[in-house]
């Protein structure tokens, strides 16, 4: 498999000398009394804001201090073109920074802060795709200048190349689909899904040989990740999709273990009762958990989709429910949006930022049997790792997976991430309102004849 090329813009490092003064001026606000942010933006992208942190005025910035990163911009080869091209309005590339004192905030649609300066940093994203490339690395001065007291801006802007396998699926997951690996204007099959309604005996020839063939040890320790409480009244269980090479032989599955059930006296799937997947992997002739994802319907509005993956750590043969939280974030249930994994990033991304520190790793399985949990908590994998992106609801979606490169060591180590985004995409039903009807394929035959 060969991956695409694409590049990671990252800005880190922030902080801010405001010099003190006996008579500050009024466009400046000391940080004694107020904080201080910044928004950043590039040509064709959302801004993203990060908080600037202070350091005192005399203080050189410690080097051995790294900061988290503010914001991250991921370059498509297409958007390195878009970029690239030059205008007599813009004759140059620019990283624009909106650095305000005061609360990041807005009312009645206006920023709350007050800008206290603007930085512009010029790109040249030339080669960036094949080596690092460091665009800026120390203090600007901001603001207007008196007497040698004006205040200094600390930041590092940086791009490097950031590969990715790319796939997409060629239908809807609840169609069983097949799998393409997309590489420029090559569309390569390389997987293909079965969907299936696992807990339904009307259903058990249709399902992969893979499952009629586990042990009976397996299908407890399945069993158990989900929810032991009596299910009564409206309820989605049982759905699974198990993604083949192209030999068909199964290489992952995503199986719901919890069913999206409605809460008391409501029609939606709530917070404090999720619904949730397990994703599995083969290994020593068996199937093996990999990570968990939860879906909700958020009550705060009534198309948005909560959702927390975790990796399911391998405790030889022990299994807990237990895992580590890798993203947890929400979607909008009408248009839809990106699920990803990102790690030790800061702003723009749709996952929850995680440390990088040995004691929150981010490491994806390494390979089929040891799966890389003998090395936790040392092996650790920073930026990005995976995204989907999946359509809203009432549209067809053909969920696009992008993993990076050194997360993928083998067809399994793929299988698992595209499993995961079928079942991104498959919850997007299961949280539907229950007072709406889903279509035919992710219906039983009792349920298509209520």
């Amino acid at each position: 498999m060969d991956p695409c090329p694409f590049v990671r813009l990252t800005v880190g490092n922030l902080a801010l000398k405001i010099p003190l003064a006996s008579k500050p001026a009024r466009s400046v606000v000391h940080p004694s009394s107020s904080p201080c942010f910044c928004r950043i933006s590039l040509k064709n992208f959302p801004s993203q804001s990060a908080i600037v942190p202070f350091i005192l005025p005399d203080s050189p910035f410690p080097d051995s201090h790294v900061q988290p990163i503010a914001a991250t911009f991921h370059l498509t080869k297409s958007d390195l073109h878009t970029l690239a091209l030059k205008s007599i309005f813009a004759p140059k590339i620019c990283l624009h920074i909106y650095i305000y004192t005061g609360r990041a905030g807005s009312t009645c649609g206006l920023n709350s802060g007050r800008l206290l300066s603007k930085v512009s940093v010029p790109l040249d994203l030339a080669g960036t795709e094949t080596k690092p490339t460091v665009f800026h690395n120390g203090w600007i001065t901001v603001g207007k200048e008196a007497k040698g007291s004006s205040a200094q801006f600390h930041l590092i802007v940086k791009a490097e190349p950031d590969p990715r396998f790319v796939f997409q699926f060629d239908g809807e997951p609840e169609c069983s689909p097949q799998v393409f690996q997309i590489q420029g204007n090559i569309r390569q099959p390389v997987f293909t899904c079965k969907f299936s309604f696992r807990n339904n005996p009307d259903r058990n020839q249709q399902r992969s040989r893979s499952f009629q063939s586990d042990s009976g040890s397996s299908r407890s320790w399945l069993s158990s990740f989900g929810s032991e409480r009596e299910r009564t009244g409206k309820e989605r269980k049982g759905w699974s999709i198990t993604v083949h090479d192209l030999s068909g032989s199964p290489v992952a599955a995503a199986s719901m273990v919890t069913p999206f059930v409605a809460s008391p006296f409501s029609d939606r799937v709530s917070r404090s009762n999720p619904g949730s997947w397990l994703i599995i992997r083969p290994g020593d002739g068996t199937w093996k958990p990999w990570g968990r994802l939860e879906a909700w319907r958020e009550r705060s509005g009534s198309d948005v989709l909560g959702y927390r993956f975790e990796l399911v750590p391998d405790t030889n043969g022990s299994m807990s429910p237990a895992g580590i939280v890798l993203a947890e974030s929400t979607l909008s249930s009408k248009k839809g949006g990106k699920f990803s994994i990102e790690l030790g990033s800061g702003g723009g991304s749709t996952s929850r930022a995680t440390p990088g520190n040995p004691t929150s790793p981010g490491c994806s399985p390494r390979g089929s049997g040891d799966f890389g949990y003998g090395l936790w908590p040392y092996c650790m994998y920073r930026g990005f790792v995976m995204c989907a992106r999946v359509e809203g609801e009432g549209k067809c979606s053909k969920p696009t997976v992008e993993i990076s490169v050194p997360h993928v060591n083998c067809t399994e180590d793929a299988a698992a991430f595209v499993a995961l985004a079928a079942a991104v995409d498959l919850s997007m039903d299961a949280c539907r309102l229950f007072s709406q009807r889903l279509r035919k394929e992710l219906c039983q035959p009792q349920d298509s004849m209520l």
